[in-house]
């Protein structure tokens, strides 16, 4: 992944690639699971000292999604 990505960005890349689908195809929109907005303005500078861990959980296109302060997005079904 690259680091210049959004956080959901990361997500919409994520679950593309698991469902084998082009990002465009997703049939739910990421805004219809959560604020793309607020989702990247949670991890805009998630890893500056003395910033508490950052970690987000939510359910989106069948999977729950975590993200985690770098951006690492797992998940599960």
């Amino acid at each position: 992944m690259r680091e210049s990505h959004s956080a959901s960005e990361a997500v919409i890349e994520a679950v593309s690639r698991r469902a084998g689908v082009d990002p465009l195809e997703l049939e739910t929109p990421l805004y219809d699971a959560v604020d793309p907005d607020e989702l990247d303005g949670l991890f805009d500078g998630a890893n500056r000292p003395g910033r508490s861990p950052v970690e987000v959980t939510f359910r989106y296109h069948g999977y729950t999604v975590t993200v985690d302060g770098d951006r690492t997005v797992t998940l599960t079904e």
